[in-house]
């Protein structure tokens, strides 16, 4: 999964780079900066005074010193006033110079924190937007697996009207489940009742007719019937979009190795996260996703806030990976992707 929301310190992440949500000065601070310069030691400091400082919207580099990485990334993020004083296009620039940075001095891993939303006061719903849709831009083009690291579960909002939405969608569906399996356990009863009265009635197929289709082949026969398989509906589901096979996996969060494989071996098994991340990559609808689930042996099931979720944004018309991820980090569900 190229990009991941995690819950972490980001000084203790093995990565080839961090980034450090820092000031004009590069001289440290509080926060994220602080916490930084504490773990990466003095010789840090001595290195960023070299820099000189560096405007908002732009990034610099220096060694990692005594963190586990080999780079930290200044990014000086724009402070937050009423966002029409470009806020948003300075915290993209962040973001964007940061990761071609890292890509420039060859990063194959790199870990951001949410730049600008401690003091500088951005709404953390919109920073995280900004974050994900310019970090998944990014990665369109270019391969590296890039963390966003959340320190805790308090710091984390996806915004209150979609967190209400997709809880009163929740909320329905569970409902929604628990009356069908009541009816169904209601019509059960009956149905055992009714025999009960009017005496036990069985029904039989001749056996001449029972399991005709398999009986009358040979087990040879019967498996050369098989069905399309989860690798062989991809790859035709790829060519129907007019896709090419990098948009797809790349669109789909999933890693270049992983597509090798599926693609490669026609009865490879996923797991229920990949086939889902396909098939928001095709943005298929919830009918030829549901199949596309089924070619893997799973499904959709309103017994599941995870499944339900996905649900809910597909039925909104959104397939965007990194959306409905960022909602089921909120939730504190398992992400889509490899």
């Amino acid at each position: 999964m190229p990009l991941k929301i995690v819950r972490n310190d980001i000084t203790k992440m093995s990565v080839d780079a961090i980034v450090n949500a820092a000031n004009t000065s590069l001289l440290g601070g509080g926060g994220v900066d602080g916490c930084i310069h504490r773990a990466a030691g003095p010789e840090l400091l001595e290195e960023c005074k070299a820099l000189r400082g560096c405007e908002t919207g732009s990034a610099k580099i220096t060694k990692g010193h005594r963190l586990p990485c080999k780079y930290v990334i200044h990014a000086v993020g724009p402070r937050w006033k009423d966002g029409r004083h470009q806020e948003k296009e300075l915290l993209e620039s962040c973001y964007r110079i940061s990761l071609n940075l890292a890509k420039k001095y060859g990063c194959d891993s790199i870990a951001f924190p949410l730049i600008s939303s401690g003091i500088y006061g951005y709404p953390k719903d919109q920073a995280l937007k900004v974050a994900v849709d310019t970090i998944g831009a990014f990665l369109l083009e270019n391969e590296m697996m890039v963390y966003i690291v959340i320190l805790d579960r308090q710091a984390y909002n996806i915004g209150e009207k979609l967190f209400s939405d997709i809880m009163a969608y929740i909320d329905d569906r569970y409902v929604e489940e628990r009356i069908n399996k009541q009816t169904k356990r209601r019509l059960c009863v009956a149905e055992a009742s009714e025999a009960g009265y009017f005496g036990k009635i069985q029904v039989s197929m001749p056996k001449e007719t029972m399991h005709k289709s398999v009986r009358n082949k040979s087990l040879e026969e019967a498996l050369s019937h098989i069905d399309e398989s989860f690798s062989e509906m991809l790859m035709r589901k790829i060519d129907e979009c007019g896709m090419t096979d990098s948009q797809c996996y790349k669109k789909a969060n999933i890693d270049r190795k992983l597509f090798s494989k599926i693609r490669s071996n026609k009865f490879y098994k996923p797991s229920k996260s990949t086939v889902l991340a396909f098939a928001l990559a095709l943005e298929l609808p919830i009918e030829e996703m549901q199949d596309m689930l089924d070619k893997a042996g799973f499904t959709l099931s309103h017994s599941s806030k995870f499944d339900i979720i996905v649900e809910y944004f597909v039925e909104h018309g959104n397939h965007n990976v990194y959306e409905i991820n960022e909602a089921l980090f909120a939730f504190d569900q398992s992400l889509i992707g490899a």
